[in-house]
């Protein structure tokens, strides 16, 4: 089957803004939806993507994702309405609330109730956009007499949020525009769609209106092996050692046991011996990994699932731009 397809850029990767520009462009000849990037403790994204909003004409524009820790309510709102005008309407603003690490030891704060700092940054971001002035009490933020002083749009950029557990799923059923999770297995993820409906019917509204992009990591090559290789490298990590909720996801999806093994090989920083602890059924259950038909077959899978509306290409880290390309080639024919 065919379906939207979006492409993670991977950051780390370029060493020049120019160079992950051109990653872009070749995403846009593609065919590929929106094109998106994650901020950690690189480069500010915004300024980056607006690069790419300049060299691209058609391909959307997000950020995989921001977090409250990170910056004010009223400032992601700002550069949500400023990206829509830089981008003509391209722009969707990703938030989700990130990790302790992040969150305590870049930015500075402490990582205290996260889903109520992200469910409160989504009412301002609305507020914003439902007339520009903010007057609100919530339990975190306590904001009001100012406006935004230019003109909204009358479709103000969508809000999509990155949410693993089901509290956070309902959350962004009940006020987002779009979900993006990351390493679900098909039943982890049919179960957690469940999380989001419920949310949907609290917040009086058609699940059908989220755009569900689950994202894949995704490695197609003529040596499948070598792909399996750096795939487990990437998702071991992942799993083990980047912050703490892929690791606690993977485990309620049945995978207790591995998660505990990977934590503790981490403990020794013993990257390969994580690699090898990752099972390569896990590993086919939450990644595109393998000859091109095996790529194209486990994304068919994911796209199939009731509720998914798109498929969040994710690259691993480890692939040349050979191996990107390569990828982007083999599913092209998946791109609606």
């Amino acid at each position: 089957m065919t379906a939207p397809f979006d492409l993670v850029l991977m950051t780390d990767d370029h060493s020049e803004i120019d160079s992950i520009a051109e990653q872009a462009k070749l995403a846009e000849e593609h065919g590929f939806a929106n094109v998106t990037m994650g901020e950690t403790t690189g480069w500010n994204i915004v300024p980056v993507l607006t690069v790419i909003a300049e060299r691209t004409d058609e391909i959307g524009i997000t950020d995989d994702v921001l977090s409250p820790y990170a910056r004010a309510p009223t400032v992601y709102a700002q550069t949500a309405l400023t990206m829509d005008e830089i981008t003509d309407g391209r722009f969707r603003l990703g938030l989700g609330t990130s990790s302790p690490a992040l969150a305590e030891r870049w930015h500075g704060g402490e990582f205290d109730r996260p889903l109520r700092r992200l469910r409160e940054t989504i009412d301002i971001v609305h507020e914003v956009y439902e007339g520009g002035s903010v007057t609100y009490d919530g339990e975190i933020y306590d904001l009001g007499g100012l406006s935004y002083e230019r003109s909204i749009p009358d479709q103000p950029p969508a809000i999509d949020v990155a949410a693993l557990g089901p509290k956070g799923t309902e959350l962004t059923g009940r006020f987002a525009d779009g979900w993006v999770p990351q390493l679900f297995t098909v039943e982890g993820l049919e179960d957690r769609l469940a999380d989001l409906r419920r949310g949907a019917e609290l917040g009086e509204r058609s699940a059908e209106e989220i755009r569900v992009s689950p994202l894949i990591r995704t490695f197609a090559s003529e040596d499948p092996d070598r792909a399996r290789a750096v795939a487990k490298q990437m998702i071991s990590f992942l799993i083990g050692a980047y912050g703490p909720f892929y690791g606690n996801s993977i485990a309620e999806q049945g995978y207790e046991d591995t998660v505990a093994e990977i934590r503790d090989l981490w403990e020794n920083r013993d990257t390969a011996a994580m690699a090898e602890a990752l099972p390569d059924d896990l590993l086919d259950s939450v990644a595109a990994v393998g000859t091109p038909e095996d790529v194209r077959s486990k994304l068919d899978t994911f796209a199939d699932i009731e509720g998914v509306d798109a498929i969040r290409l994710g690259f691993v880290s480890g692939m040349s731009q050979e191996d990107k390309e390569f990828t982007m080639t083999a599913v092209e024919p998946m791109i609606e």
